[in-house]
């Protein structure tokens, strides 16, 4: 009877991504408690639901995936819509949405909507591929991200800028094309310089001399980077962290947690944070090359290469070599909703694992 529910509830996990699942988690938890121990709990809580969901996720076959794609990215775009008309603003942005006794943010749903929809359009026109469909694409992918960068949210409009990318990357997008994009980005540079908010241009002038505002804007970059190099090789020791401890590290529990945990565990913990990223990375890369769809393949893929820019972001923002956004170190930093994003992707990796072999028509 035991072993008839064992094999049940773990029927469809993939055991290599619950190993490192298993090992991301625990070195999160450590980190938690360490920065904030009030914290500690709720981190609980929302691991144990954020897992949930994975679970659900991964019984869900990819070809009822490719069939929610649509309504779901509908869904994301009219709550957007009315986060935009009647959202609340709090510290000056307007990201949240009542709905019913509790607040929902609409824009982290479109960082699983958006790959999800690009991969079913370019997979029902998988077998030629045009280029006026990589513009339809760029038009389904621009249209939400406005909106996220009105709010605005700079972190989520990156990732679902990041997501979408990947997705079209995937579909075949030709060197030159980025070739020309990337010429026009640089040309457009100076324009969308003049239309950023006075925080976000503060930030990216911070990044290049953090000391012009040590005590505003600088404030974050630099205690950081004092916490990053301190740990030296070996570290302070778990929750002997000086620069943590006397409150110097900013949202220490949330989008700063890698100062935190380099504090704590040197280079040496850093360099398993590295390994167990490359890993998850790696192993999300196999499952989506042996994808039984092309869907499948470039939703995969895409998944994994977030995990990579969440990642690359997070920690490049707390050495100094990023400009600070709000983007959380995935599967380490406190958090409810960003959490339960991540492990959908992970039960949407599963759930294209356990169906490799079928043949989909």
């Amino acid at each position: 009877m035991i072993r008839r529910i064992w094999l049940r509830f773990t029927d469809g996990l993939d055991g290599p991504l619950m190993a490192i699942l298993g090992m991301l988690m625990a070195c999160g938890l450590a980190a938690v408690y360490s920065a904030s121990t009030e914290h500690f709990f709720s981190q609980l809580a929302n691991l144990t639901v954020a897992f949930t969901i994975m679970w659900l996720m991964a019984q869900v076959p990819p070809q009822k995936l490719q069939n929610y794609a649509l309504p779901v990215y509908l869904l994301g775009l009219a709550l957007l819509l009315a986060v935009a008309l009647f959202g609340d603003v709090s510290k000056g942005a307007r990201r949240w949405l009542h709905v019913g006794p509790t607040r929902i943010q609409p824009s982290e749903m479109m960082k699983i909507a958006m790959p999800l929809m690009l991969a079913w359009y370019f997979a029902q026109r998988e077998t030629a591929i045009r280029y006026r469909d990589f513009l339809v694409a760029a038009v389904l992918l621009l249209v939400p991200v406005a909106l996220i960068a009105k709010q605005p949210d700079l972190g989520t409009a990156i990732l679902v800028v990041a997501a979408g990318f990947y997705v079209i990357f995937l579909a075949g997008l030709p060197w030159k094309v980025m070739a020309v994009l990337a010429a026009g980005a640089g040309a457009a540079a100076p324009f969308a310089w003049n239309m950023m908010h006075g925080y976000q241009k503060r930030r990216i002038l911070t990044l290049l001399d953090p000391t012009s505002d040590p005590l505003g804007a600088g404030y974050h970059i630099i205690q950081s980077t004092i916490a990053v190099g301190s740990g030296g090789f070996l570290g302070k020791g778990w929750l002997h962290g000086t620069q943590t401890h006397l409150e110097f590290i900013p949202e220490r529990h949330t989008d700063f947690i890698f100062a935190v945990f380099s504090e704590e565990f040197g280079l040496i913990g850093n360099t398993l944070l590295l390994v167990l990223y490359t890993a998850l990375i790696a192993r999300g890369l196999m499952i989506a090359s042996k994808a039984a769809t092309f869907f499948g393949r470039m939703l995969a893929g895409a998944v994994t290469l977030i995990f990579f820019t969440y990642a690359f972001v997070n920690m490049g923002m707390v050495t100094g070599i990023l400009p600070v956004v709000g983007v959380p170190l995935p599967f380490i930093s406190y958090g409810g909703t960003a959490l339960v994003t991540l492990f959908l992707g992970v039960g949407i990796l599963m759930s294209i694992h356990r169906n490799r072999m079928l043949v989909q028509k």
